[in-house]
C-alpha cells in the first residue's frame, strides 16, 4: 500500500544504488572469506544466519539494546493518539508504539516493512517537547518506515556489522593465540583482517552517504504532511542542544544505533566525529526546513501549533 508520504525518488535511487554497491562488496566478501578459510559452507551458513537474524529481528534487538518495551493506548494515551492521527493522514498502517526510559531525548523507527514496524520514543523526549514539536518527531520517523529505508539501512548496515566482527575476532585471536600458530596460518589471519577492515571502511562510507541524504528526505516529508515545518525546526534544535548537554558515558551505549535515530547522539564536543555522522548538521536540516516554511507560507498564518490530534 502506498502512503501519502511525499515520494521522493532521489531517496529511492540513492537506496537502490547503496544496495547494488553493497551486494557486490557483499559477494566479494563472501569469496575472499571462502577462498581464505577454505570452507565455503561455514562462511555462507554462518553469514547467512546471522544476515536473517538481523533482518527479521532489527526490530526487537533495537529495542532490547535501547531497554524499549512496548506500550498500549491505556499506558501512553497521547502518544497513541498523535501516531494515530499521523498515521490516518499518511494512510499507512500503524506501527507498534514502544517507550524507552532514558533520559537522552530521542525517536528511532525500526522493522523490516511498514507492516513490521516499530516507532519507539525515550521518556526524556516525551518530557522536553511540546505536542507540535512531537508530531513532528514522529511524523519523521514514520516517514522512514513508509519509505522502508529502515529495512535499507538495516540491510546496508549488516556487511558493516559482520566485517567489523571478524576484524575484532582475528584481532583477539593473534594477540592471545599467536604463538600457537604456524607462519600460513597467520597469513591467513593477517589476510581476512584486511579484507574484512577494508569492506567495512567501503560499507560504512556509503552507509553514512545514504543515511544523511534518507534524514533530509524524512524531515522533508514530515513538515509537508503535517505543514509545520518550524514546529520540527524547534524539536531538532531543542534536542540537538539538549544531547550536547548529556555526559558522553551516557550516550556510548545509543551511539551503535545513531543511524536510526531522530538526531545522533554526539557530546558536547563531537570532534572528527561529527564529519562521519550519521546525519546532516543542524544547520543543514533548519535551513531546509526554513525554505519549505517560506513554500508553504507557514509565517503568515496566524496562531501557534495545535495540539497532535486537532486539525487546524
Amino acid at each position: 500500500m502506498q502512503s501519502r508520504f511525499r515520494s521522493d525518488r532521489r531517496l529511492t535511487t540513492r537506496m537502490g544504488v547503496t544496495l547494488f554497491l553493497l551486494g557486490l562488496l557483499y559477494v566479494g566478501f563472501i569469496a575472499a572469506l571462502i577462498v581464505l578459510l577454505k570452507s565455503w559452507v561455514l562462511v555462507v551458513v554462518v553469514i547467512g544466519a546471522m544476515f536473517v537474524a538481523q533482518f527479521w529481528f532489527s526490530d526487537r534487538i533495537a529495542l532490547f539494546a535501547m531497554r524499549g518495551r512496548v506500550v498500549e493506548r491505556e499506558e501512553y494515551p497521547e502518544l497513541h493518539a498523535v501516531i494515530d492521527r499521523l498515521c490516518a493522514m499518511a494512510d499507512m498502517p500503524k506501527p507498534v508504539v514502544a517507550v524507552s526510559d532514558m533520559d537522552m531525548p530521542n525517536a528511532f523507527a525500526t522493522g523490516r516493512n511498514p507492516d513490521n514496524a516499530v516507532v519507539c520514543v525515550t521518556t526524556g523526549l516525551l518530557r522536553r517537547l511540546e505536542p507540535g514539536e512531537l508530531e513532528g518527531v514522529l511524523a519523521h520517523e514514520l516517514s522512514h518506515v513508509a519509505h522502508k529505508d529502515v529495512a535499507v539501512i538495516t540491510i546496508a548496515s549488516f556487511l558493516g556489522v559482520i566485517a567489523g566482527l571478524i576484524v575484532r575476532f582475528a584481532f583477539y585471536s593473534q594477540l592471545f593465540g599467536g604463538g600457537r600458530r604456524d607462519q600460513n596460518t597467520a597469513v591467513v589471519f593477517a589476510a581476512v583482517m584486511g579484507v574484512s577492515a577494508a569492506v567495512y571502511a567501503i560499507s560504512f562510507l556509503l552507509i553514512r552517504a545514504l543515511s544523511r541524504y534518507r534524514e533530509l528526505a524524512a524531515d522533508r516529508a514530515a513538515a509537508l504532511l503535517t505543514g509545520r515545518p518550524s514546529a520540527l525546526a524547534s524539536a531538532l534544535t531543542k534536542v540537538t542542544g539538549d544531547i550536547a548537554r548529556i555526559p558522553t558515558k551516557d550516550l556510548r551505549t545509543a551511539q551503535a544505533f545513531n543511524a536510526f535515530y531522530f538526531t545522533p547522539a554526539l557530546g558536547a564536543e563531537p570532534g572528527l566525529t561529527r564529519l562521519f555522522s550519521t546525519h546532516p548538521s543542524l544547520e543543514q536540516r533548519l535551513e531546509q526546513l526554513g525554505r519549505i516554511s517560506a513554500e508553504l507560507g507557514e509565517a503568515a498564518k496566524p496562531g501557534k501549533p495545535g495540539k497532535p490530534g486537532r486539525t487546524d
